[in-house]
């Protein structure tokens, strides 16, 4: 939106009964990043931005020597949040340095590939669907789920689950439909404690924006009810771990790019959409780095099932219709669905790197094959941990190149970031280590 469409800051403050603007931006982790700035400072906000130690707030590429990293808002994402607490508004920021966006800033990375799309006179729209569980500590410290009753064997779109947790599922229903955002469903998912909130989609930008704030207030609204909202990816070692799953679809002058009136292949898909599907397939090794981008992400995509009896993450890059066991469903030909991600995914790079791995396949017009899971026999299987996926993303030229898009240095800086991650968690004792060596020898 440009800003002769979006009234200033200072005037959606005082319309919105405003007080105070958590100026926020996230790091490459997902960290969300803030300054509480009152609405007597707004000018200076918007003039200057708010300035942030970037080594302190986290992944952002930077020393302790280095200048600060100033925090620019984005005035159409102003979002007014007086139920998380009264005057209260956040501001999605573009964090810059010296004047220049910073290459390492999630959302200037988004922005850059949201730009390569345009260059090609494609814009890309994107659904999120947000899960998570909600949870509590017993006395020993160990994670419960916080409603005691959720204990069913089959507890996935149980009416007794979602009732008993009406309160919060509806505080946060309220709160998007406040803000425009159309929040359509909200259901208990298929682990005890599970629960996802549904959206409208919108373009790429704005979908990542609206992912971050609604995790924010997600986790206020249950700690305000003695809750822990967690979005890692499997909390539970027995339980279905919690997605992140994404839908895209390209559009063009308002038109949408993916349907197509005939399909040998039977999808209802244009050859665009099958190239975009082609890239997506191509680089899913490297993708999940970025879209499963914890140690344990992995514990999730390499599950086999649950107590339910399904994990519904996918282990082979395999695309096909209306069938959830895929990396890449198509529910419908408007839309290709993405389920290889989790709750731990940033939004901002999962989206950026989804758009370049599958413009990538437009590009070289790459084919994916026949819809199916046969296809899984003709393709690597995803990576087993995430070292693997860090190896895969680092040998993959155009990931790579999507984390380096807004300047170099960033996709290597990643890599070394979550290799560490990866042989720190190596390094730590497990209780399955005791158990399984204490007396074996």
């Amino acid at each position: 939106m440009s800003s002769q469409q979006t009234p200033d800051l200072a005037t959606l403050a005082a319309e919105s009964g405003t007080t105070f603007i958590l100026a926020l931006f996230v790091d490459l982790t997902g960290k969300p990043c803030a300054k509480l700035v009152p609405v007597e400072a707004v000018d200076e906000l918007m003039t200057d931005g708010v300035g942030f130690a970037g080594y302190a707030a986290g992944a952002m590429g930077q020393e302790p020597k280095d200048p600060d990293i100033m925090a620019i808002p984005d005035v159409s994402s102003f979002t007014p949040i007086p139920f998380i607490k009264e005057g209260l508004a956040l501001v999605h920021c573009d964090p810059h340095v010296e004047g220049v966006p910073w290459k390492f800033a999630p959302r200037v990375i988004l922005r850059s590939m949201i730009e390569r799309a345009a260059a090609q006179d494609l814009e890309v729209f994107v659904g999120a669907e947000v899960e998570y569980f909600l949870v509590g500590k017993d006395e020993h410290g160990s994670l419960m789920t916080a409603d005691p009753s959720d204990n069913a064997a089959r507890p996935c779109y149980d009416a007794r689950g979602v009732t008993r947790m009406f309160d919060h599922l509806a505080a946060v229903s309220t709160g998007m439909n406040g803000l425009g955002w159309a929040n359509y469903a909200n259901d208990h998912e298929d682990g005890n404690g599970q629960f996802e909130q549904n959206f409208a989609y919108a373009d790429a930008l704005t979908t990542a924006d609206r992912v971050i704030t609604l995790r924010y207030l997600i986790s206020m609204l249950a700690e305000q009810r003695g809750m822990i909202a967690t979005f890692m990816p499997k909390p539970f070692s027995d339980r279905t771990g919690s997605g992140l799953h994404m839908h895209l679809s390209l559009w063009k002058d308002g038109e949408p790019l993916f349907p197509a009136e005939t399909d040998d292949r039977g999808l209802g898909l244009a050859p665009l959409a099958y190239a975009f599907i082609g890239g997506v397939l191509e680089h899913a090794c490297a993708l999940q780095a970025v879209i499963a981008p914890t140690v344990n992400s992995y514990k999730r995509t390499g599950a086999v099932s649950t107590t339910s009896g399904a994990s519904w993450a996918p282990r082979f890059p395999t695309y096909g219709g209306n069938d959830r066991t895929h990396y890449v469903r198509v529910p419908d030909n408007n839309r290709i669905e993405l389920r290889g991600g989790d709750g731990s995914a940033n939004p901002y790079l999962a989206a950026a790197g989804v758009i370049g791995a599958g413009l990538d396949g437009i590009e070289r017009d790459l084919d994916p094959g026949t819809p199916g899971g046969d296809n899984g026999a003709e393709r690597e299987a995803l990576p087993l941990t995430l070292l693997h996926a860090v190896e895969a993303l680092e040998a993959d030229t155009a990931l790579s190149g999507v984390l380096d898009a807004a300047g170099p240095g960033v996709a290597a800086y990643f890599a070394h970031l979550k290799r560490e991650e990866f042989f720190t968690w190596h390094s730590q004792v497990s209780a399955w280590e005791v158990d399984q060596y204490l007396t074996a020898f």
